[in-house]
């Protein structure tokens, strides 16, 4: 089976944990590796693709900077630590990757960011203005106010979600360890690396062995969970060993990992997900100048819509429907009932005026839409696409 490589993706997530950011006896930050790792990143954005990264790392840092004790933090002194580290861990990352005339900008998510469709919505839209304008997102969770009962507790999942929230079709997550093995490596001298994971089995998952340290809460169980998201959006995801100096380039150069890969693609699988996973929640009524708009692959504007059914809130499946009353399709509206029925047969330039604050200027972005086979001219999902 073929490796992919690394020049083939175009919009990259990558995951760096905490033991490979700050030193383990001195729980110091690893200035001289996160230099080299920020120039990998540098070479991957010049050669034009879209570069994100999750970096654990500010607990790590804040409870040296706080002295507390070794072991098990109280989730109080866990979100005291965050609160003091974050501001050292996105300060190192602005200079290092400013080095190379690269932006960045800091990204604090919860758990309900990714799982709330409204709030989903707005992390996303963030998230892909920052790439439009050639930043560098620099994701973490938001320890400071995540309680143990709503939190992911391990950036490699928080990672898969970033991937598939914006369209990535690459997580790379970086370890103490080269890749997935038949068996834990440390007790088994006869595990072997496997290099290419088709799909993620049952027996997959066997393999994977529990946390890793102390400063990482995660370990190859929850990367062989986030494999499971990412793939499942669209993404391929990759896991080699990031405690030499230039990670990023060792895997470009065919170093040593393992390739978890993807049926499909991120704008496949989110059509997949719009069309046939959402129940619909309203119905937008659309006039044939926005019909023939969005076969052409347009986005829905406010102006071409005449009518809506339903009490939907933003972030919710409608369906989208045809002046003849055939369904042309399904998508996310950014807007709920009662701002849509006030915003709707109007020009997106009139939106600021008739709610009184700046709206988005489509109804239902083109991204957020999967259209009935036969309507549109860009992908097809089954018996929908967009």
């Amino acid at each position: 089976m073929s490796i992919p490589a690394l020049r083939q993706f175009r919009r990259v997530v990558v995951k760096v944990g905490s033991s490979l950011l700050v030193d383990r006896a001195g729980g110091r930050l690893r200035h001289a590796w996160l230099a080299a790792l920020a120039e990998d990143l540098a070479e991957l954005h010049a050669s034009g693709a879209d570069v994100l990264v999750v970096s654990s790392g500010a607990i790590a840092l804040g409870r040296t900077v706080l002295k507390l004790p070794a072991g098990a933090l109280k989730l109080e002194e866990s979100q005291a630590a965050a609160a003091i580290g974050q501001i050292a861990l996105a300060r190192n990352w602005a200079e290092s990757l400013g080095h190379h005339g690269l932006i960045a900008g800091q990204v604090l998510l919860t758990l309900a960011d990714t799982e709330e469709r409204r709030r989903y919505l707005n992390a996303r839209a963030t998230l892909g203005r920052l790439l439009d304008l050639r930043a560098v997102p620099v994701i973490n969770e938001n320890d400071t106010v995540a309680t143990s009962e709503i939190r992911y507790g391990d950036n490699d999942r928080l990672a898969a979600r970033v991937a598939t929230m914006a369209g990535a079709d690459l997580l790379v997550l970086f370890s103490d360890i080269d890749g997935l093995y038949t068996a834990p490596p440390q007790s088994d001298p006869t595990a072997q690396l496997i290099p290419v994971v088709p799909a993620i089995t049952p027996a997959i998952e066997a393999m994977a062995g529990g946390a890793a340290s102390e400063l990482s809460r995660g370990g190859m169980r929850t990367k062989i969970e986030a494999g499971k998201i990412a793939t499942a959006g669209g993404a391929h995801m990759l896991i080699a060993d990031g405690r030499g100096k230039n990670p990023l380039r060792q895997v470009a150069q065919g170093g040593r990992c393992t390739w978890f890969l993807s049926g499909s693609t991120p704008a496949t699988a989110r059509k997949t997900w719009i069309a046939g996973t959402l129940e619909p929640r309203g119905v937008l009524h659309v006039d044939e100048g926005a019909a023939r708009a969005l076969r052409g692959g347009a986005s829905l504007l406010p102006v071409g819509v005449t009518q809506i059914e339903g009490n939907f809130s933003r972030g919710d499946a409608v369906v989208i429907r045809a002046g003849d009353g055939s369904e042309l399709g399904r998508g996310l509206v950014a807007y709920d009932a009662e701002e849509a029925g006030r915003v709707l047969g109007k020009a997106s330039r009139d939106i600021a005026s008739v709610l009184g604050y700046p709206g988005r200027a489509e109804m239902i972005h083109r991204d957020d839409m999967a259209l009935r086979l036969g309507y549109d001219r860009g992908d097809r999902v089954g018996t929908t696409g967009s």
